[in-house]
């Protein structure tokens, strides 16, 4: 009998299991026959994981932006690393210039040689930034009331020696390695005739920038006036052509005109002094030629006649050198010589050929 009751509590606990894991919500009220919290379950359920493509992705991605962050940090520091280098080298530079003996000049050693080229190529700095503002200035609008973009020597020397605390012979060196270099400094000397060659330095007058500094503005109006006046002149050139082009056109469709009225009046002119001869046979002329005044009066009328000048005078020009039936004449008539028109063809001939 107690093995029958201990079978009857194991049957009873598996049933009560099975329902659990069917309902595992009805856990907690079951009174605890071996069943499992659902937040415990779920704690105990296995994750999905990422399939091999995605991991792969955000892993190289999160690699990139590690390399960037270095690459970026290394990219700072080296800029910080120049900077801090550059500054103290040029302080360093200052330094050594301070240091220079002041017998310096009437020194020939390398050094103070190379010291003087650096002044003379400060000298020469500071005066290509001077002239190319003060022409920038006259360019843009001269708000400094400038004469002309060429100053005068005495100013742009005043000016270097007080910026750079130089001495007029620095200055007078800068000018003579301006006059005897072969390269375009940006900086032209000039005399008092503004447009001859200078030779010496005692010859220049004026100073004048090859470069002019102008702001972003000024550029900026000058390019767009400067395309405004290009494209006008494009337009005026444009229309200008269109313009030759039509009276070319127009004139060449007056002279197929009027090449076409000449022959034209060629033919009239030609049926005019056969139908005379044909007359002159019949008796009913008294002479076989006829006037050529004559014919262009009964061919043109008197409001025409200025008017078909030209026409008429080609005719006749073109009867005289490239019609053989019709000769001209000079003959009296009415006591005044007059040329006249005569068909040399006999009339049968003409007949037959008509």
């Amino acid at each position: 009998s107690v093995g029958k009751e201990a079978e009857r509590d194991a049957s009873a606990v598996s049933r009560a299991g099975g329902l659990i894991r069917r309902f595992p919500w009805r856990a907690a009220s079951d009174g605890g026959y071996g069943g499992t919290p659902r937040t415990a379950l779920l704690r105990s359920a296995p994750r999905q994981q990422p399939d091999g493509k995605g991991k792969g992705l955000e892993y190289y991605l999160s690699q990139f932006l590690y390399l960037a962050s270095l690459v970026l940090l290394l990219i700072f520091l080296s800029i910080l690393v120049v900077k801090m280098v550059g500054s103290g080298w040029l302080d360093r530079g200052e330094e050594s210039f301070n240091l220079l003996p002041v017998d310096c000049d009437k020194s020939t050693d390398n050094f103070c040689k190379t010291k003087q080229k650096d002044m003379t190529m400060a000298v020469l700095h500071e005066l290509y930034n001077y002239l190319s503002v003060q022409a920038g200035n006259f360019e843009c609008g001269n708000p400094e009331n400038l004469k002309s973009k060429c100053i005068w020597v005495s100013e742009a020397k005043d000016h270097v020696m007080n910026v750079t605390g130089s001495s007029p012979q620095k200055f007078e060196a800068a000018l003579h390695w301006i006059l005897n270099s072969n390269k375009d400094l940006g900086i032209w000397l000039k005399g008092r005739d503004l447009s001859g060659p200078v030779s010496s330095v005692e010859e220049v007058f004026c100073l004048e920038s090859a470069h002019p500094q102008m702001g972003l503005g000024c550029r900026f109006r000058r390019a767009v006036v400067t395309a405004i006046t290009n494209l006008f002149l494009f337009f005026w050139s444009l229309i200008t052509l269109w313009g030759i082009l039509i009276f070319l056109r127009y004139r060449w469709r007056k002279m197929e005109e009027e090449e076409q009225a000449m022959y034209e009046m060629v033919k009239k002119i030609i049926v005019v002094v056969q139908d005379h001869y044909k007359e002159w046979e019949r008796n009913l002329e008294r002479y076989p030629y006829v006037g050529i005044f004559h014919v262009r009066d009964s061919l043109i009328p008197p409001q025409s006649r200025k008017k078909m000048k030209r026409v008429w005078e080609r005719a006749v020009d073109f009867l005289a050198s490239n019609e053989s039936r019709i000769q001209t004449e000079s003959h009296r008539v009415a006591g005044e010589d007059m040329l006249v028109w005569r068909w040399t063809q006999p009339s049968y001939l003409s007949d037959s050929e008509h």
